[in-house]
């Protein structure tokens, strides 16, 4: 008898609000990424200005770069010549680190919102996976590769993995390629740069 009356309750409606927050979060992520995909093309050397801010410039750089989502951008370049012009190498690796992982909730939250962004490209399915079956141990993983990261950012966000766990995980790992990339291509331009000065 309970049976039937289970089976005549109307279904439980899900509040505007957690309908609309999807949407919302989707529309902050495509027009963060279109808006900084137009100013970085119309004004490039705006970008590049931030260097002279010295490791706050190195944070916001990585910030902003990594706030697109599946948009090339070239923060490991500029990076990498801050690491070589500034006192620490190490320094500059740790604010990027730090501004990368700030800037990739943008792919959290375009997960969040639902996956339809991504659902046509293959590697999206191996990356969900990947994150499905080993969690944190897979977005740590991925978060020391630079390009593929915005997918398992997006995974991240559409199996709703914890969010604090997400930025942790990211920073740590962002944090470690940033320190390797940028200490190594300062080691090299300083020794490369006497050479040709």
């Amino acid at each position: 008898m309970n049976n039937t009356l289970d089976s005549q309750k109307p279904a439980r409606k899900v509040p505007l609000r957690n309908r609309l927050l999807p949407f919302l979060a989707l529309l902050v992520v495509l027009a963060l990424t279109v808006g900084l995909f137009y100013f970085y093309r119309q004004y490039p050397g705006r970008i590049e200005a931030l260097t002279a801010y010295g490791y706050i410039g190195a944070f916001t750089i990585s910030l902003i770069f990594n706030a697109t989502v599946l948009l090339p951008a070239g923060n490991i370049v500029i990076l990498s010549a801050l690491g070589a012009t500034l006192p620490s190498a190490l320094m500059v690796g740790i604010a990027g680190g730090a501004g990368a992982a700030i800037g990739e909730t943008s792919g959290y939250l375009a997960g969040y919102s639902g996956r339809g962004l991504v659902q046509k490209i293959g590697a999206y399915d191996r990356v969900e996976g990947m994150v499905k079956r080993w969690g944190s141990l897979a977005i740590f993983v991925l978060s020391l590769f630079p390009l593929i990261f915005d997918l398992a950012g997006i995974a991240a966000g559409a199996l709703r993995f914890p969010f604090w766990k997400f930025i942790l995980l990211c920073w740590v790992g962002r944090t470690i390629l940033y320190v390797a990339i940028v200490v190594l291509a300062a080691m090299g331009l300083k020794v490369l740069l006497p050479q040709f000065g």
